[in-house]
């Protein structure tokens, strides 16, 4: 994966949703980054991902003290 497909505050860019698509026929969303309604579609979705992307083993700082991609994209998704 190219460096303009990662999103530098974490995830995929619009452009690497693209990518994937036609390489792999991946049907990948934006994530869930504002405010949302208790219930609803995306809150769920939310809370999902938050489930899923948080019991992932791995570090959330790398050797140099800076967040991971797997930080950056539970932060972005406000878990």
């Amino acid at each position: 994966m190219r460096k303009e497909h990662k999103s530098a505050t974490g995830g995929l860019t619009a452009k690497g949703r693209k990518y994937f698509k036609a390489k792999e026929g991946a049907n990948l969303k934006a994530p869930v980054t504002g405010k949302v309604k208790r219930g609803s579609k995306a809150s769920k979705r939310r809370k999902s991902f938050c489930a899923r992307m948080g019991g992932v083993k791995g570090p959330m700082k790398d050797s140099k003290g800076r967040p991971t991609r797997k930080a950056l994209a539970l932060r972005k998704w406000k878990c």
